[in-house]
């Protein structure tokens, strides 16, 4: 393969699908975007709006292009072909790569989207030239990726990863999963919120800012006003990123002791607070971490791609998967 060698990368969000064409250095060239089937019955709906947005990719430039990689919110098996459960798709077993095999004329590639970001962060991002690496994605949940001797982990099923459904709280708080004390619900956008939510419901006078900002309304409130407030200097949201960040220290510490990886790379949208985010992290990571004083530490850093990590992370590993000979095309 030539290093001009081009790519498409396919990231399926729960509200857009967004494609780009990737170039060998992880370069988007060009782009194309469509809203999600809102609430669709029919895999083919979906599936249809993704072979939309490869062929508007296609048609400008297609003679570089060697294969195509789709980055999936859900359980994808290990074979890479079928996306086994997505939550906010209608896909159950879906054999997604024999089925886009059969419309798309290149080698096309699944993967779930915590693999190709956390690829993408390593191979051009936070993690380059760390070929041991933990990505933490810190959205509405938790989710993750995993590198280690510079390969992507998947586990034996496919699902490694799930970071966000550990147990750190026995008998805590429960989460959508059906379990309790879940990681995710004292470390995510959705936590960092519903405290917030809580005081405000309370009449608490610590919330007053934050209650201004919203118009009274606690359901307006979401991750990134916390955030703008905290920079703002408002105590409470301050407070509440610092209970965030000392969850995802203790959490990130019970991963290392499993791991030992190299760094931690910490994306998604409440990445967004940076060091009042991160500073807490390093701190609970520290205090918690197993042969502390003894052992070297991880770093901890924020992620680079921000939103197109999926699709620049779900390009590279179909061109790489396609060089290896893997035969992908028509499943």
């Amino acid at each position: 393969m030539a290093d001009g060698s081009l790519a498409i990368g396919i990231d399926i969000g729960g509200t857009k699908v967004a494609g780009g064409v990737v170039d060998a250095g992880g370069r988007v060239l060009r782009r194309a975007r469509r809203d999600t089937p809102h609430r669709s019955t029919s895999p083919r709906v979906v599936e249809d709006t993704i072979v939309s947005v490869v062929d508007e990719l296609l048609a400008a430039d297609s003679d570089d292009i060697v294969a195509v990689g789709i980055g999936a919110a859900g359980f994808v098996a290990a074979d890479r072909a079928t996306v086994v459960f997505a939550p906010h798709l209608s896909w159950r077993n879906e054999p997604l790569r024999q089925a886009l095999g059969q419309r798309v004329p290149l080698p096309t590639f699944v993967d779930n989207d915590a693999n190709a970001a956390v690829w993408a962060e390593h191979r051009f991002g936070a993690g380059r030239g760390e070929s041991h690496l933990v990505m933490v994605n810190l959205g509405t949940g938790i989710g993750g990726g995993i590198v280690i001797g510079g390969r992507v982990i998947r586990g034996r099923h496919g699902i490694a990863g799930e970071f966000g459904h550990m147990q750190v709280v026995p008998d805590g708080i429960r989460c959508e999963c059906g379990n309790r004390g879940c990681w995710e619900q004292y470390a995510s956008g959705n936590a960092l919120v519903r405290e917030a939510r809580v005081l405000m419901s309370a009449g608490s006078p610590v919330v007053s800012d934050l209650f201004d900002r919203v118009g009274g309304r606690p359901e307006d409130l979401t991750g990134p006003l916390v955030t703008e407030a905290a920079r703002d200097g408002d105590p409470l949201a301050r407070e509440l990123l610092n209970e965030i960040g000392r969850w995802l220290g203790i959490g990130m510490a019970d991963l290392a002791a499993a791991l030992d990886p190299g760094m931690f790379v910490i994306g998604g949208g409440v990445s967004a607070a940076g060091e009042l985010l991160l500073g807490p992290a390093r701190e609970a990571f520290r205090r918690q971490l197993t042969g502390r004083g003894y052992r070297p530490e991880a770093s901890i850093v924020t992620a680079e791609l921000g939103n197109e990590a999926g699709l620049v992370g779900a390009a590279d590993l179909a061109r790489t998967d396609s060089v290896v000979g893997a035969d992908a095309h028509g499943g």
